[in-house]
């Protein structure tokens, strides 16, 4: 999982992904995962996820996913 959390904070800078994303950005850059992974990824590892996984990301009012700060 870290790989892939690392490839998404290099991809803005990059072109590949925006600083905010939603599940069909994930799709188009990461293609070749399970279908139903795409719908839940982002979900499962944000702030306050309700199964205590790694909080990767931080949901925003839109709907919308960005990585949280390291700092």
């Amino acid at each position: 999982m870290s790989r892939i959390v690392e490839g998404m904070r290099q991809a803005p800078q990059q072109g590949t992904l925006p600083a905010r994303v939603r599940a069909r950005d994930v799709r188009q850059a990461y293609p070749g995962w399970a279908e139903s992974t795409y719908g839940v990824f982002l979900p499962k590892h944000r702030v306050g996820n309700p199964g205590g996984c790694t909080a990767y990301f931080v949901q925003h009012e839109d709907g919308s996913h960005s990585l949280r700060d390291e700092g």
